[in-house]
């Protein structure tokens, strides 16, 4: 089967590897036809995400057909098309005892800390997939990007009415940003991107700050909406943002960090605690992420087809990555393929 290594930060390597035997009971073995490339990948390739290593098989965002059925898996049949939840957790740890699988003490995460989809076929746990009759390939490999706004929704309850502000408008600010409308806030985007803003503007219609960066950002957004927002996501992944995004909720505000980075974030403690700020970190997605979504998308509240920018076949990725991360390529989101 056609496979796609990232050998070392820069360097692909594209092999024909035997097809997995199995499945085991209790696993299914999945026929992979979309990848979608995101934040964790680029960073992969340049080298600079905090949890991957190499040599590696990416690829989490798929969607998939099942192919074979392992014993005692009633709930899938051959040639279903399903979304792949690929968090590989070990179900006996407080946070999955808890129901937190997202956050499980030992949790793998398929293409990162062990090889991924980019491969023609591959065997994972029955409860790890998510069925449609409805969608398609593309939109089921979305799944799992809308996941992790879905998730820093829920994780900040959203009320309706409320202001959000949501910084970084890449596509992780802009499931963070979906999903705060659909709970009937009002969203503002804010990027220091003329390109990411006017994407936010034409896929979702939210209001929009355009960032100095050079300037304050609670002045910023004090002269441009007045009353600071209740709802604070940062998704950036970038310490000089995480940190100046303490400023920016009003009182009695949240904050919640969707974006990672390496090493240590600091903050004005008096502050913090005169605004008594909520603090809290958003990782994944659950099970339930995934099956609210596939509804929400079968229902037509979300429309994912103008997601995708960029398309290719996987065996293509090597030459039209860097072609795709040029500035003014308006790369959004990307899909490989392998049909």
């Amino acid at each position: 089967m056609k496979t796609l290594t990232l050998h070392e930060p820069g360097r692909w390597i594209a092999t024909d590897k035997p097809e997995p035997g199995g499945p085991a009971p209790g696993e299914v073995l999945v026929c992979v036809h979309r990848i979608g490339i995101c934040g964790t990948d680029i960073h992969a390739y340049h080298g600079t995400h905090p949890l991957f290593t190499y040599p590696r098989v990416p690829g989490h965002e798929l969607g998939v057909e099942v192919v074979r059925v392992g014993q005692g898996v009633s709930n899938l049949t051959p040639g279903d098309r399903c979304a792949v939840e690929p968090y590989m957790t070990c179900g006996k740890c407080p946070a999955c005892r808890a129901g937190k699988t997202n956050c499980c003490e030992t949790l793998q995460c398929l293409g990162v800390h062990v090889d991924g989809g980019m491969r023609e076929y591959i065997v994972v746990p029955a409860d790890k997939l998510h069925p449609s009759r409805q969608l398609g390939y593309e939109a089921l490999a979305l799944v799992e990007t809308l996941g992790i706004g879905r998730h820093a929704v829920e994780r900040a309850r959203v009320a309706p009415g409320e202001c959000v502000a949501v910084i970084g408008l890449g596509p992780i600010g802009l499931t963070v940003a979906t999903f705060a409308k659909l709970a009937g806030a009002r969203v503002v985007g804010i990027d220091v991107s003329e390109q990411r803003i006017a994407a936010a503007r034409t896929l979702l219609g939210v209001e929009t700050l355009r960032l100095d960066p050079s300037g304050s950002i609670q002045s910023q957004w004090t002269t441009g909406f007045g009353d600071r927002p209740a709802a604070v996501f940062d998704a950036t992944g970038n310490r000089a943002s995480m940190q100046n995004a303490f400023d920016l909720p009003g009182h009695g505000g949240r904050l919640i960090m969707v974006g990672l980075v390496i090493g240590d974030l600091t903050f004005d403690d008096p502050a913090f605690h005169r605004k008594e700020l909520t603090l809290l970190a958003s990782r994944n997605a659950t099970a339930d992420d995934f099956r609210a979504i596939i509804g929400q998308i079968e229902a037509n509240k979300i429309d994912t087809a103008a997601w995708i920018t960029h398309t290719c076949q996987v065996e293509a990725l090597p030459a039209e990555l860097d072609a795709w991360l040029t500035p003014g390529a308006g790369l959004l989101k990307g899909m490989c393929r392998f049909d």
